[in-house]
């Protein structure tokens, strides 16, 4: 278990440098990285410590050059939107934001993300999504009366992720049964004929 604290970023994320005024999830490199089955990690709170725990070949992360904004509404008496004004988070306001999960984390036990890194990950065992691997690993919690707020709780995900091979990563997702999709005309090998 670790944050790779010394490793590098995905190569694709090498690519392209200085900030974006995109969301960090709308970041080109996270298109890019989905298309070769990678998945932004889960955000929320119950989630907060997945990478630090997930196997290190089915992880990766890329350097934050997102935006986070904050937008401002003005509404009228009847509900409807009058003004609305968008601009960038202070840095004050996103140290804030670090400094939940920093909570959260010491609340678990454990150190504190390396800060402007977004956090991708591929599924592992039989599952086909981190969201599938994700229910399953609420489903045994649930199972064994396990609070998702607890150290008990980061054990079990440890445990359970330990217990999966690590995943092939030479290739990109299994697309050996995905539908065809083609429509020129030698798409169909019947129209050849």
């Amino acid at each position: 278990m670790s944050w790779d604290e010394t490793g590098s970023p995905h190569p694709l994320a090498q690519r392209r440098t200085g900030r974006s005024e995109q969301e960090p999830d709308r970041l080109p490199e996270i298109r890019e990285l989905a298309v070769l089955g990678w998945e932004p990690a889960p955000e929320n709170a119950t989630w907060v410590f997945l990478p630090y725990v997930w196997p290190p070949s089915a992880r990766t992360w890329i350097p934050d050059r997102g935006t986070h904004w904050a937008v401002e509404s003005e509404l009228d008496g009847r509900g409807h939107i009058t003004r609305v004004e968008c601009a960038p988070l202070p840095d004050e306001d996103v140290d804030l934001l670090d400094a939940e999960s920093v909570t959260a984390l010491a609340d678990l036990g454990l150190p504190p993300r390396p800060r402007g890194r977004l956090w991708l990950l591929r599924p592992v065992g039989p599952f086909d999504t981190v969201d599938a691997v994700l229910d399953h690993l609420h489903r045994l919690a649930e199972d064994r009366a396990v609070d998702t707020r607890t150290r008990e709780f980061v054990t079990l995900v440890r445990t359970e992720l330990d217990a999966y091979p690590a995943p092939d990563i030479s290739t990109g997702p299994d697309t050996s049964t995905a539908p065809d999709t083609s429509t020129g005309p030698d798409a169909d090998p019947d129209r050849r004929r």
